[in-house]
């Protein structure tokens, strides 16, 4: 298979006919969906449509490469629901901002990828059509991004991802598929046109399986948006210089197994303490991304958004009636606990406790990252679950599974999963952080890695 930018250099120069190709692919991708669930949405109509434009004029830095986009990024014309019933039938009228960056650029959208329910989960199965891992059909791709992570690995044709992370939501099924996910500082791509989550946390990314080709698509899809209130105003800092390397002492006990692979990858690094992050980090992102996913979710009511139902009995009972519905039981339990943690009366013990300690863990990120350049940690305590394996955990349970990836996207932090080798024949994957608006160190240590 070529580069993602031998492709590109081809079709500019129309050595390659990008209707047949894309018409082929699509074929391929239907293939592979009826297997593994990566889609929810094929849009032929609109990927034929845009291969026909392109081929009359062949230009652009992402010209005649596939785009599958998570189901919470907008795209004019085509179904995008977030993975919820609720949202069924919603047919954007608009296309998100990162959507117009891809078009613009010569990009081809083929379809929505699989996801969790308004991306809330850590294995991809609070959906309807579960995505299946590509190594084994038994196991998990992770989540919530798991059908943008599923494809780009089973994928054999060129072929970019757009993802979205609250919480790891691009670490985590990066790591489970075996390729590059790429999760930027917070603000740096904008979100106008994502379906939210929390809105203090969730940041639009990137998967591919060369780490270079998930750099290189941030790299044009990154920048201020006026219709982004939280888009910075910034551009990313030139340094790229990697000199100093730390790896965080408190993940190196949770799986010894991932701990060895990942440190023999490394060469000269010191481990430090963090132990604020590690000990505070997941009970308040919890609090933080359930409280904000209750308000944001609070529109879906039944009356001016989502699903509705013959209008009987007074507000609350209608409101309800949708609600219990419409909704999963893990967007119930979370709106339920979001909802408690912001009422008068305990919003004080826990919403306002919770981002105090938010504020401590960003500050014990940046005493280590005014240090060293790279923080390094396993992307997960775990190689790829079965599903059977993730029917026996508890809510609880699941949630700790996010313990290494909350602390950087609690801190705005950008930083990628790497495929360093496997365990068992399941893909395993490192994390490097890298202070705020420093992707390019990121980039400069991934070519480390693969140069070791």
């Amino acid at each position: 298979m070529e580069t993602i930018q031998q492709f590109i250099k081809q079709v500019q120069r129309e050595e390659i006919d990008i209707v047949e190709h894309t018409h082929k692919i699509l074929e391929e991708t239907k293939k592979i969906n009826k297997d593994y669930n990566y889609f929810t949405v094929i849009s032929e109509k609109l990927a034929m449509e845009q291969a026909k434009a392109l081929k009359k004029n062949p230009k652009g830095k992402l010209a005649g490469i596939a785009i599958s986009v998570k189901d919470s990024i907008c795209v004019k014309g085509v179904e995008s629901r977030a993975g919820s019933e609720i949202l069924r039938g919603y047919v954007p009228p608009f296309n998100a901002t990162v959507i117009e960056k891809c078009i613009k650029e010569g990009a081809i959208v083929i379809g929505k990828t699989t996801q969790d329910e308004f991306g809330f989960g850590t294995f991809a199965t609070n959906t309807n059509d579960v995505p299946r891992n590509p190594f084994n059909s038994e196991r998990t791709t992770g989540g919530s991004s798991g059908g943008s992570a599923g494809f780009t690995q089973k994928a054999d044709f060129p072929h970019l991802s757009l993802g979205e992370s609250t919480g790891g939501s691009i670490a985590v099924p990066a790591s489970f598929c075996g390729v590059t996910g790429v999760t930027p500082t917070y603000g740096l791509v904008s979100r106008y046109g994502l379906i939210d989550y929390a809105s203090s946390l969730d940041k639009i990314g990137t998967f591919s399986q060369e780490y270079e080709d998930a750099f290189y698509f941030l790299n044009l899809i990154k920048g201020h948006d006026s219709k982004d209130q939280t888009s910075l105003n910034k551009e990313q800092i030139k340094d790229k210089e990697v000199k100093k390397i730390a790896v965080i002492k408190e993940t190196l006990d949770m799986n010894p197994k991932i701990t060895e692979l990942i440190l023999s990858k490394l060469k000269d690094y010191k481990i430090i303490s963090l132990p604020d992050v590690i000990k505070f980090s997941l009970p308040c992102y919890h609090l933080i991304a359930f409280s904000e996913a209750s308000t944001n979710l609070a529109k879906y009511t039944g009356i001016r958004y989502g699903k509705s139902e013959p209008l009987q009995g007074s507000y609350n009972e209608y409101f309800t009636k949708v609600r219990s519905k419409y909704f999963q039981k893990e967007t119930k339990r979370r709106i339920i606990l979001g909802t408690f943690a912001r009422m008068a009366g305990f919003r004080d013990e826990f919403y306002f406790k919770a981002m105090k300690v938010r504020t401590l863990i960003i500050n014990e990120y940046q005493r280590a990252l005014s240090k060293y350049d790279i923080l390094i940690s396993p992307a997960t305590i775990t190689t790829a679950l079965k599903f059977s394996e993730i029917e026996k955990l508890t809510p609880l349970q699941q949630y700790q599974m996010d313990i290494l990836t909350v602390g950087p996207n609690l801190a705005g932090l950008p930083h990628v999963s790497l495929h360093v080798g496997s365990i068992n024949q399941l893909p395993v994957g490192l994390m490097a952080t890298a202070n705020h608006l420093e992707e390019n160190k990121l980039l400069q240590f991934a070519k480390m890695l693969k140069d070791s």
